[in-house]
């Protein structure tokens, strides 16, 4: 079971010039705000940037599905058929991300806060 998919990653190539478009896309500034990440919280949902083309050199965006066990839910989704492209990982305070793919290698987003 997830909390649903609450978190959605946008690759971007220049997060100075990234920010103020969809800080007006959202009608607010961030809440995250630093060079490797900026972060705005919209009615839920956690709209993120990452610069660089982002994690393994993503170019579309990655929906972040919540989970409460993200190695647990690897496993899960890897017997079920998906092949792991980033293991789980922290990046920062705690939050463990890992993307899958599909058989059709849509890429699938796993989140966990601690």
């Amino acid at each position: 079971m997830t909390d649903g998919a609450k978190t959605l990653l946008h690759p971007v190539a220049d997060l100075a010039k990234a920010k103020p478009v969809y800080a007006a896309l959202l009608g607010i500034q961030p809440q995250a705000d630093s060079d490797y990440y900026v972060g705005f919280d919209v009615a839920g949902q956690h709209i993120g940037l990452v610069p660089g083309g982002g994690p393994q050199g993503m170019t579309a965006p990655v929906a972040y599905w919540h989970v409460p066990d993200i190695e647990a839910k690897l496993a899960e989704v890897t017997a079920a058929g998906a092949t792991v492209r980033e293991a789980a990982h922290d990046v920062g305070g705690g939050r463990l991300v890992a993307t899958v793919t599909d058989p059709d290698g849509n890429v699938l987003g796993l989140l966990q806060d601690r």
